[in-house]
């Protein structure tokens, strides 16, 4: 009902040449977003919801450095930092006079108890891999930061640039979950569960302050609502936007700009590599020959995507396009099953809300119908999956994006939800840790995406594009994702 309504009034101001009244009325100094997801919570540092990030990254929360929209590492609460002993000890030189939003002065103890949170051994951190190559942190004096690995890491101020890596007040961390306290741009300011967050701009702010002064993020997961949201001016942008379908439409509107970027997101078919038949190679090789990625593509994507062979973004240098390991191959597929034994085989598949997962599985069931297997397939809300799929590994098969950056390292995981952590995988991302020569790097990474290509861990299917809609006067806003990131800190109203 809210969706007809909403387009109708669209339609309405269409037909009288007029701008929607949202946008209308607007105010040049605030703005409000979509998102297909809502946060399950507000701490960064202690879950793996991509939707956290989106609202708290470069906004709420800052860390020693970070990524900016070209996917460079930049300097953040770290004005700079001094590399020593060829790459294990960072030396990090602070801004002066930065406090938090509760007016606590943020300095290096500040520092210290973050990082020691993040790698506490009841930590939460879903990304404490990042920092288990520390060794010890130390306080030069308030504004400098000494850290020591256990080994050579030229990665490092990268692993620092996460959203899990960020820094929090020690004195407001208990309720960081539901009242997040940073020290970035913007400070939380309300949260109405179910339909949108607000955070307002941070008065205090150490660095230059940004144009906007409040933003809403309304979270609206069904893309006809979505569209309908757009066309009416209810939000001035939505930069992960849903309803794909639309676009051609929205592209000859004038008053919308549209873009199509890159992401870190490796969309997969997930397996429960510890859980029979899931444990046989054979098995999933046969699942992964199941899938036409072009019809998953055009299916799922209309059109947008790019497909991939194996955990790693077609974007990055070390790429390789391993598509041919996996191609499609219904009777390879059958093939294999019979080998392996198998027949009958019924598998659950869990789908969480965002619409390439709902619409590409309706595809996989029935290419794994084509090949002789049957699928269950369960509709989960967020919390769900993240609960049931991601912490519990109660699933079969799933389909979700990884949009981390350069996130291959989680197949080395031994509690991650597929289950592989290959002991020769393992002593891979160790190595890769401790080399520091880019060429070396390259060549382990090509390694790493080869290894698992062949191990057929999950069905690798495509590179999830970031396609972003916004009121054609609004710049600043990332085009490509290499971090999930609503960035607020540079987006502006023009005439």
């Amino acid at each position: 009902m809210f969706a007809r309504v909403t387009l109708s009034a669209a339609v309405l101001a269409l037909l009288s040449g007029a701008l929607p009244s949202g946008a209308a009325l607007a105010a040049q100094d605030t703005i409000t977003l979509g998102m297909v997801l809502e946060p399950p919570n507000l701490d960064p540092t202690s879950g793996a919801a991509a939707a956290v990030d989106e609202v708290v990254y470069a906004n709420i929360f800052e860390g020693l450095t970070r990524i900016g929209p070209d996917g460079t590492v930049r300097p953040a609460l770290a004005a700079s930092w001094d590399v020593e002993e060829a790459g294990k000890v960072y030396v990090f030189h602070l801004h002066p006079g930065v406090s938090f939003h509760d007016g606590n002065a943020f300095d290096a103890q500040d520092v210290i108890f973050s990082l020691d949170r993040a790698r506490a051994a009841d930590s939460t951190n879903a990304q404490k891999e990042l920092f288990s190559g520390i060794d010890k942190i130390e306080a030069v004096d308030p504004q400098t930061v000494k850290i020591t690995l256990k080994s050579p890491d030229g990665g490092f101020p990268f692993k620092m640039a996460w959203g899990d890596a960020v820094m929090v007040d020690p004195a407001s961390v208990k309720d960081i979950a539901t009242r997040p306290i940073g020290t970035g741009p913007f400070r939380f300011e309300s949260w109405r569960q179910g339909d949108s967050l607000k955070i307002a701009a941070f008065d205090g702010y150490w660095g230059e302050k940004p144009q906007i002064k409040s933003a809403t993020f309304r979270f609206i997961s069904d893309p006809t609502a979505a569209f309908a949201a757009v066309m009416a001016g209810d939000v001035d942008a939505f930069p992960n936007y849903p309803a794909i379908e639309t676009l051609p439409q929205l592209e000859a509107d004038p008053r919308f700009k549209v873009s199509v970027g890159t992401t870190e997101g490796e969309t997969i078919l997930a397996m429960n590599n510890a859980k029979a038949p899931l444990d046989n190679l054979k098995v999933r090789a046969a699942i992964a020959h199941a899938m036409n990625r072009k019809e998953l593509i055009d299916g799922a994507m209309f059109g947008y995507g790019t497909p991939i062979g194996s955990h790693f973004a077609p974007h990055n240098p070390d790429y390789v396009d391993l598509t041919a390991k996996s191609a499609f191959d219904p009777e390879l597929s059958r093939k294999l099953l019979a080998e392996a034994g198998v027949t009958d085989l019924k598998l659950r598949l869990a789908l969480p809300p965002p619409p390439y997962a709902r619409r590409g599985g309706e595809i996989v069931a029935q290419e794994l119908k084509a090949v002789g297997i049957a699928t269950e397939i369960t509709n989960m809300e967020w919390a769900q999956w993240l609960e049931t799929v991601f912490k519990g590994g109660d699933f079969d098969l799933t389909i979700i994006s990884h949009v981390e950056p350069m996130d291959i390292g989680i197949y080395a995981r031994d509690d991650y939800y597929f289950h592989y952590a290959k002991p020769a995988f393992k002593a891979l991302m160790a190595k890769l840790q401790e080399t520091v020569d880019p060429a070396q790097r390259s060549a382990l990474l090509v390694e790493a995406q080869e290894m698992i290509a062949d191990d057929y861990v999950n069905a690798f299917l495509f590179q999830l594009p970031k396609i972003g809609v916004a009121d054609a006067r609004i710049t600043g806003l990332w085009e490509n994702a290499p971090m999930p990131a609503n960035d607020l800190s540079e987006v502006r109203w023009t005439d």
